[in-house]
């Protein structure tokens, strides 16, 4: 599994935000960076990938990417379910 600090979470702001966070990341040292994201995100989440491995990153490899479904559970109590991916960035 990943560690907690080379994980960015996609979400609902701007996709640029998500690139930064990832380029930072690398930055830092990391060597593989997993991007995460759940429901309507997931397509940013793959974009994220792609503009980091075309435009910032070009020696960046996918590694292992996983699709999943997820149990939340909600304020109300009841359970909905979200699909899921993780995309393995593997730099150098």
């Amino acid at each position: 599994m990943a560690e907690d600090n080379n994980v960015v979470f996609v979400g609902k702001k701007g996709l640029m935000s998500y690139v930064l966070a990832v380029i930072t990341q690398f930055n830092q040292g990391a060597k593989v960076v997993h991007i995460k994201a759940r429901g309507r995100a997931i397509s940013k989440a793959v974009d994220v990938a792609e503009v980091i491995k075309n435009k910032y990153f070009p020696d960046a490899k996918y590694g292992k990417i996983e699709i999943s479904t997820e149990e939340v559970k909600t304020e109300d109590g009841q359970t909905r379910r979200f699909s899921a991916i993780d995309i393995e960035l593997v730099r150098g």
